[in-house]
């Protein structure tokens, strides 16, 4: 058992933002390598309108051909009813996603920009796509903009604990908390994550940083010392706000896969992750989209005191076959 349960979201969250559609193909490759790695939850795509988010056109045909195993858990994301009514009808086919992650924006600018509607419309769809998953997947209940909004500023946290408590209310009892232009600081990790652990106790939290300001890696720590265990991250660190919506300048992506797990096992933290194809894979993950993607450690390799840890443990510090 590791320390940390890591969901890598390279092709649903980082894709999204990608303009140029990335062949189905190519991205089954890829998450077939995430799953060798050891991701026990990998984010896959999204059941989105196509015309608005060309990216997860594919998502049936995608997740037809992945790899199915005892305790690996696919994630696919669902902003509307039709959403879940699209991944009901896979699932009854034998090629459905095992989790679906349910969207809601702690503020009313972002729900508007991201999700064209308002809270209150927002949490109406939430209580009737619960209700449609029929019992038959894993919800995960998303809150972005968790620590912050790009069109409104500062996010009342009470806002955020009553959105986790609705969750919770409707059968979601694992709920990640956005932080979806990377505004979060450790002070308001601590106090966000204690708040919802003493008044909502039953809730696993996942943590989902984006580092647009560098702190990702810093807010991961502070959530791990605040209690939490389940994390996202993408490799490359790529991802962010999809490609046609604009969550203000500069970079947004995610907390990169690789310089996470280095971290976490430098710490001593288990994380489940096979080191030995880590930078590999981070290579097959540049080459898909066809430039240097913003990970650290892709360029300075692994923390020594991780690659010690693994080979002390008999991990495997082999690699795994090129691109």
């Amino acid at each position: 058992m590791s320390d940390v349960v890591l969901c890598e979201c390279f092709a649903r969250d980082g894709l999204q933002h990608e303009p140029t559609f990335i062949p189905t193909p190519v991205k089954s490759d890829l998450i077939s390598r995430f799953v060798a790695l050891g991701f026990e939850r990998v984010e896959a795509t999204s059941y989105s309108n196509p015309k608005v988010v060309p990216q997860f056109a594919d998502a049936s045909d995608l997740l037809a051909r992945l790899p199915r195993h005892e305790g690996l858990w696919y994630k696919a994301t669902c902003a509307n009813l039709r959403a879940v009514e699209r991944a009901t009808a896979d699932r009854s086919a034998g090629i459905g996603a095992g989790e679906l992650s349910l969207l809601v924006s702690a503020s009313e600018a972002h729900t508007a920009k991201n999700l064209r509607t308002t809270r209150a419309v927002q949490w109406a769809n939430i209580a009737a796509m619960s209700a449609a998953a029929q019992g038959l997947f894993r919800l995960v209940g998303t809150v972005s903009v968790a620590f912050g909004c790009p069109f409104e500023g500062e996010v009342d946290p009470a806002v955020v604990l009553s959105d986790v408590r609705r969750f919770v209310a409707l059968g979601v009892d694992r709920v990640a908390l956005g932080d979806t232009t990377g505004m979060a600081t450790p002070p308001a990790i601590r106090d966000l994550v204690g708040r919802i652990r003493a008044e909502v106790p039953g809730v696993t939290l996942i943590a989902h940083f984006h580092d647009s300001r560098g702190t990702g890696l810093v807010n991961c720590v502070a959530a791990f010392e605040a209690g939490i265990r389940h994390f996202d991250c993408a490799f490359g660190g790529v991802g962010g706000h999809p490609a046609g919506v604009r969550y203000g300048e500069g970079h947004t992506g995610n907390v990169a896969t690789e310089d996470l797990v280095s971290l976490f096992e430098s710490m001593g933290i288990d994380t489940g992750i096979d080191l030995g194809q880590l930078l590999e894979t981070a290579r097959c993950c540049e080459q898909a989209l066809g430039r240097a993607l913003d990970a650290r450690v892709l360029r300075s390799g692994l923390h020594p005191r991780a690659v010690l840890r693994a080979e002390g443990s008999g991990g495997n510090m082999g690699t795994m076959k090129k691109c």
